[in-house]
């Protein structure tokens, strides 16, 4: 079933957030399992696209780069993007986080597209992550207090990273959940809206 718009308005509206982390080739399984049951749109940052390569099989109406926050922005009064997605967006999720992205939000920066709807997030809102790293990275004592820091600022969950090989061939824990139990997840959150 393909998804496009124009959006469903008997459906919820869900922003799909991708940095750049390898688990970012899992993107487009995540999206398709969103689109089934949600009007969805995708916010990659410059990293992810590095490891996106293409984004064939999006529909380009829904992809938001960095680089069309402030595209069409003229004057005051004109849209700004950030916060246009975040009023639209009933749910936020964001696989994969990377540890530089999950740094960029625990800090408050607001140095691309995602990391500003971020810092304007309505906590409201259920916003989720999926943390995806090197082993290393993710038991370094900074990535829990990051963790910590998301979750005082009203982050629903943290999707915990699994257990393998990873890309760079360690092995432990750090490679992003599998993109059934993103969905799962989702689905018991949005059950409680």
């Amino acid at each position: 079933m393909p998804c496009t718009p124009p959006d469903d308005p008997t459906r919820r509206n869900m922003l799909l957030g991708v940095t750049g982390s390898v688990a970012a080739i899992k993107a487009k399984e995540i999206y398709e399992g969103l689109c089934i049951r949600y009007n969805v749109r995708i916010v990659a940052t410059g990293s992810a696209l590095k490891f996106l390569r293409t984004i064939d099989g999006f529909d380009p109406a829904i992809v938001f780069r960095d680089d069309d926050e402030w595209d069409e922005w003229k004057r005051v009064g004109d849209a700004v993007l950030h916060i246009d997605l975040r009023r639209w967006a009933d749910v936020l999720v964001i696989a994969p986080l990377s540890a530089n992205s999950l740094a960029k939000i625990a800090n408050g920066l607001c140095v691309n597209l995602l990391t500003c709807i971020v810092r304007a997030w309505d906590y409201r809102n259920p916003l989720l992550v999926a943390p995806a790293m090197n082993t290393m990275m993710w038991e370094n004592p900074v990535t829990k207090k990051h963790l910590d820091t998301c979750e005082e600022l009203g982050c629903r969950e943290v999707i915990g990273p699994i257990h393998k090989t990873l890309a760079c061939g360690d092995v432990g824990v750090g490679a992003m959940a599998e993109p059934t139990e993103i969905l799962a997840c989702v689905e018991r959150h949005i059950s409680f809206m």
